[in-house]
């Protein structure tokens, strides 16, 4: 950590402006409501035109893993991770095998979070909690990792005068403030303006190192110097890793609950459909610069540790504060990394309160009106947020290591949701045997002494590969006794 602010006054005028915004933003959300109903609090009415579907896609994604996650990871592995630029773009493919289909059902049926399609599909209460419960883990950890990221980056700035858990706390109260006032319509509408933020910010910055940093081929001498393992050939390991990684993405962020929520709120199949294209050239426009920023990094500041690889944009940054104009730059970086960091967490929140609200509580209180279930659902939200806000601050732990956690959990829902689109006759029993058959290994290896990563493949990846296996000989063997 640097002892001098990277904010200028003018700087912290401009974040003050920024945050004072979202809350408006709630406000006007608030407004904006048309029912106090949970369709309306947590889908915005189920009607997101293309501008403002795109964008809180593009922002809830691209998250504060992209910016510190991503690029500590991108310092410490070198031009390997070029492959997260195909990471991101699968993504889209994952969400192109159930999306259409689940948005037509949710528009029938009134979905409003992935609880509701599982207990629609299967109609087994089991299944469904196991998925909500699942779901509501993996979105808490999301949260975890950008309080975390959010905290990092405010005590960075601020040269130390803001602490870790001050910052922490001070935006997460920024968070559930405009949440809570105007549901999915706030987050969406403040995610447009991070979106925004983001990606204006990350080609700035891409183009200022560029330009006092050099080329990566004008850095081609640095990297054999202070980094010449970046030029070995990828080994076997390498690979296994990256296919390993590619499966996690694929299963997982395409399921994430919030991601769901999103696809409820299009407008129509087509508006949901051309958010989809925009989204696969954005990996390029996002995750790619990132990448090459810190690799250039990785050549300027060699020999950091993990914590402070994950800092290492900022630290270039900081570097540059004797230039002209600079002020600005590190400002707008800064900008966009608390707008990528909130639009994911405001996002995760938003979903739990929905998932605890829809799926556990109204399941126990069927008669609760839609005004009581939505006040229910804000009064969650700030517990759950206290919750995060104080694992956030004492629970020590690399970013990176804990997205793989919350992905090899997460992938094991998977297929109860992307075969129970296409495949009718597959049954509740078939699911739950796969679920509890995936659940049950990746567990195994990540709560013993035993190694997480099996002949090099994350547990969780061999635990979806035994989920499936289990499905399709399951619901084969049923299919046989059947005839």
């Amino acid at each position: 950590m640097t002892d001098q602010a990277l904010l200028s006054e003018n700087g912290i005028y401009f974040l003050l402006l920024y945050l004072t915004s979202l809350i408006l933003l709630g406000v006007a959300g608030k407004f904006a409501s048309k029912e106090e109903s949970l369709k309306d609090f947590y889908l915005g009415g189920k009607g997101f035109g293309i501008t403002v579907l795109f964008l809180t896609m593009y922002a809830t994604q691209y998250s504060g893993n992209s910016l510190i996650g991503f690029a500590g990871s991108a310092y410490r592995s070198g031009w390997f991770f070029l492959v997260s630029v195909v990471f991101m773009i699968v993504i889209v493919g994952g969400y192109l095998l159930y999306a259409p289909r689940l948005y037509i059902l949710s528009q029938k049926h009134n979905f409003i979070t992935v609880g509701d399609y599982i207990d629609f599909r299967y109609n087994s209460k089991l299944l469904t909690y196991l998925i909500v419960g699942i779901s509501i883990f993996a979105l808490s950890n999301y949260m975890l990792t950008n309080l975390k990221a959010i905290g990092y980056i405010m005590e960075y700035v601020t040269g130390g005068g803001i602490a870790f858990a001050h910052g922490i706390i001070f935006m997460a109260i920024i968070m559930v403030i405009y949440e809570t006032l105007g549901g999915m319509r706030s987050v969406a509408w403040t995610d447009a303006i991070q979106g925004i933020l983001l990606f204006v910010g990350v080609i700035i910055i891409f183009f200022v190192i560029m330009i006092h940093y050099g080329t990566p081929n004008a850095n081609s001498a640095l990297f054999l110097q202070n980094r010449p393992e970046l030029f070995s050939a990828p080994t076997l390991a390498n690979q296994i890793t990256w296919l390993s990684v590619l499966i996690l993405i694929f299963f997982g962020i395409s399921v994430y609950p919030q991601a769901i929520q999103r696809i409820y709120s299009a407008k129509n199949e087509h508006t949901l459909k051309r958010s989809f294209s925009l989204m696969v050239i954005m990996p390029l426009l996002t995750t790619l610069p990132l990448i090459v920023i810190a690799i250039i990094g990785s050549a300027h500041f060699p020999d950091l540790d993990k914590s402070q690889s994950e800092q290492i944009i900022l630290l270039m940054l900081s570097k540059l504060t004797h230039i002209e104009g600079m002020s600005i730059v590190i400002t707008l970086f800064i900008a966009a990394a608390i707008a990528a960091i909130m639009s994911t967490v405001d996002s995760a929140m938003l979903a739990i309160a929905s998932l605890f609200t829809q799926d556990i509580y109204h399941k126990q209180n069927p008669h609760a009106s839609q005004k009581k279930l939505t006040t229910i659902g804000k009064i969650f939200s700030w517990l759950i947020m206290a919750l995060m806000v104080t694992l956030a601050i004492y629970l020590p732990s690399t970013i990176w290591w804990l997205i793989q956690i919350k992905l090899e959990l997460l992938v094991q829902i998977a297929p109860a949701i992307m075969l129970g689109i296409h495949y009718k006759s597959i049954v509740p029993k078939t699911i739950l045997l796969g679920l509890f058959a995936g659940l049950g290994f990746t567990l195994m290896f990540l709560l013993t002494p035993l190694d997480a990563k099996p002949f090099g493949f994350h547990a969780g990846v061999l635990g979806l590969v035994l989920n499936f296996l289990t499905i399709f000989l399951h619901h084969h063997l049923r299919r046989v006794a059947l005839k």
